[in-house]
């Protein structure tokens, strides 16, 4: 499995989980792959950075060793003017924000949204995981969310 950060072409971004790259490939040619904002099937890869495996110095336990990826086709990756980084600052401040002053619900994330749409308890900001299946579904039940900004050098 792999996880690609996509965009679409009026801009949002979000995640979404393929069996491999060709199977992404194959599915965005099809048209299948769509943005969970705005149902825009015109997506692409965002830049993505790798997760790598390290030995952190501070503890004695080890770390597996990373093994060695397929080689996948070349992403996207461009060189940020000023104005672009300062759209860069204020898309990590937008999510900073928002985990700041929303509760973090988790996986629960598809299930409270529901509830406070169909009003069994009180609408109140919310963050958390939802899986591709879980977004379609609620879009298709006209939840409106958002995925939260995230940026490729980010450190979770």
């Amino acid at each position: 499995m792999i996880l690609y950060n996509l965009i679409c072409h009026k801009g949002h971004a979000f995640e979404s989980w393929f069996p491999s790259s060709t199977a992404y490939d194959k599915q965005a040619k099809r048209g299948l792959v769509s943005c969970p904002s705005c149902g825009s099937a015109k997506v692409e890869k965002a830049i993505m950075a790798p997760r790598l495996a390290r030995k952190d110095k501070s503890t004695s336990r080890s770390v597996a060793p990373v093994e060695e990826a397929a080689p996948t086709a070349p992403s996207p990756v461009a060189m940020l003017s000023p104005q672009e980084q300062e759209f860069r600052t204020k898309l990590k401040e937008l999510r900073d924000h928002l985990t700041a002053n929303a509760d973090n619900v988790g996986k629960k994330f598809p299930e409270e949204a529901r509830k406070m749409h169909y009003g069994e308890i009180e609408h109140r900001s919310i963050y958390g995981e939802a899986t591709a299946q879980d977004a379609k579904a609620l879009h298709e039940e006209g939840i409106e969310f958002h995925p939260l900004p995230g940026l490729p050098d980010e450190r979770n």
